[in-house]
Parts: structure tokens; sequence; C-alpha cells
């Protein structure tokens, strides 16, 4: 019987703790409008919204890398739009992690440069964000 609680206990905390993973593995776009207010430096997310020093980012999840009518993308990540035109989660992820980075694994280019320099480090911001990106869409 001692057995059995144990293992039951013990089968619990498992479950529990995969849930738990899982739940900080889920982006959260309510968590990710209170991130993305560190963006807004340089970027807008309204429909319409103007371009700053990054473009605006209204859609951004729908329409694609370097891929804004008025805003001038650098050199660099246009290319990489030519082999990674759409935004996938997983792409946003690394280069939100590090923009520079993730140009330089796309274009196996070690000397290519982001105009992007601020990084989000923490996994789930980056999740939250993303999240939050996703609800700016038509």
């Amino acid at each position: 019987m001692k057995i059995s609680l144990t293992l039951a206990a013990a089968a619990a905390t498992i479950a529990l703790s995969a849930g738990a993973a899982l739940a900080q593995d889920a982006g959260d776009a309510t968590r990710g409008e209170v991130v993305a207010k560190r963006c807004v430096a340089c970027h807008t997310f309204d429909k319409g919204g103007a371009n700053k020093v990054g473009p605006n980012l209204y859609g951004v999840t729908q329409r694609g890398v370097a891929a804004l009518e008025g805003f001038n993308f650098s050199d660099g990540l246009k290319q990489a739009a030519e082999s990674q035109p759409e935004w996938t989660e997983a792409q946003l992820l690394n280069y939100l992690a590090d923009p520079t980075a993730w140009m330089r694994a796309t274009l196996d280019d070690p000397k290519v440069r982001s105009k992007m320099t601020f990084k989000l480090a923490d996994e789930q911001q980056r999740r939250d964000v993303i999240a939050y990106m996703e609800t700016l869409n038509d």
C-alpha cells in the first residue's frame, strides 16, 4: 500500500511538472503586449501605424520577412527573405533572441549585421511577444 501511494504521488508530480512545462512554452499575448512596450522606441504596433527606426509591426507574422511597403529594410534582411520569406515561430524566436546571429545563420555570412541591435534573451518573453504579434492581424 505504501509503495502504491508513493508511485501515485510520483506520477502526479511528473504529470504536474509536464503540464507546467507546457504552460511555460505557450506564448501569452497579454504578457507579450506588456513586454512589447520595450519595442516602442523603434516600432509601432497599430494598424496603419508609422514606421520609426524599425518597421511598423502590425501584421508582421502574416506579411513575411522584410515585406512592408515604404520601409527600407537592410540588404541583409532582404537577402534573408529570399530563402526565408515567411516568419515562422521558430524563426521569430531565434531572430528576437539575436537578430544578427539569425541573419548570419540564415545567410551563412559571418559579416552580415542586422540593423536591429535589441536582443530579447528570455525565451518565454519572446514566446509571449510572438503571441501578441499574432493578434495584430486582420
